[in-house]
């Protein structure tokens, strides 16, 4: 695949305090074209990062030293929304993390089990690039302004991240939070 030129490219920021984590996402999802991968250790180091450059979409963990990710989370979507996929162990379909995490804004979750993470994370690749993809689709359609919401639901599925059933289903549909 020929490499987009910046303006076009997905700009992505993985924070987790896992170095086989971050370093198996950066391969992944640099593979592709379209989308340009940042790292970070935690979000303290994100927030660093995020004074330089804005991402178009953050992969999250939610356990780590410094800030956790609900808390990081929360900071992002009242200063500045950017959509925001949880990837973490403790945040499986129906679990109060889980829950909390698109209460708080997020747009989709992709559990991530406790060992052999970085075959998962290999075995999903498809998975977690449509993840990514589906939620830069958010970005235009988001009113940005802090404070100022945007219903989602509103919009209807088709309109909003293009339709994917096939993501909706997986990702326990990106759309269906109210920001």
């Amino acid at each position: 695949m020929i490499a987009a030129n910046s303006q076009t490219q997905i700009q992505v920021l993985v924070v987790d305090d896992s170095a086989v984590v971050r370093q198996v996402m950066h391969a992944l999802l640099s593979q592709e074209g379209d989308i340009n991968v940042t790292v970070a250790a935690d979000p303290i180091f994100a927030i660093q990062k995020m004074k330089q450059f804005r991402p178009h979409v953050i992969v999250l963990d939610l356990e780590m030293p410094r800030m956790d990710g609900l808390t990081f989370l929360r900071k992002i979507m009242a200063e500045d929304p950017i959509p925001t996929l949880i990837c973490s162990s403790v945040a499986a379909r129906g679990t109060l993390a889980a829950i909390r995490a698109m209460q708080e804004g997020a747009v989709g979750i992709v559990t991530k089990p406790k060992l052999a993470v970085g075959n998962f994370l290999h075995e999903s690749a498809v998975m977690l690039i449509d993840a990514v993809r589906s939620a830069a689709r958010c970005v235009n359609r988001w009113n940005r302004s802090p404070g100022n919401n945007f219903d989602c639901n509103a919009q209807g599925f088709a309109g909003h991240c293009g339709g994917s059933a096939y993501a909706r289903t997986l990702y326990g549909c990106l759309c269906q939070v109210a920001r």
